[in-house]
């Protein structure tokens, strides 16, 4: 089976995780997927990320899932913006605000993967990868 969207995929394993009430998941690395998941972290979605060498050239990236006392996942929603098939670009003046800053959008920068607020910030326009709330 050939991965033409990883960011779906990830984005899609840690929705089923949570659905499945599962504390961690292991996926197969990629720089992307990494800082991806680095920003759910630093915004509080998740617990944390770490990259973990493996036999073949990709490694691992094990998440550690974040739930409140109720055992609700951090994440009520994931939505992948922009598709291999159907890219979204946006100018740093377009980025969406997010369930009215409840959320956030996490856009890939010339300056690396970034928080919507971050890259508005920074004036930094780029692609709109996905929305979490």
């Amino acid at each position: 089976m050939s991965m033409t969207d990883p960011v779906a995929d990830l984005l899609t394993r840690i929705r089923n995780a949570q659905r499945a009430g599962l504390e961690e998941l292991d996926l197969p690395a990629s720089k992307l997927k990494q800082r991806v998941c680095e920003v759910l972290r630093d915004e509080g979605f998740v617990r944390e990320v770490s990259y973990v060498k493996g036999d073949g050239p990709q490694g691992t990236l094990h998440v550690v899932l974040k739930y409140d006392e109720e055992k609700r996942p951090a994440i009520s929603d994931i939505k992948r913006l922009s598709k291999p098939g159907l890219r979204r670009y946006v100018k740093h003046t377009d980025i969406p605000k997010v369930m009215n800053g409840l959320g956030i959008a996490i856009l890939s920068t010339s300056k690396g993967v970034l928080v919507d607020r971050e890259a508005r910030k920074q004036h930094l326009g780029g692609e709109l990868i996905a929305t979490v709330w």
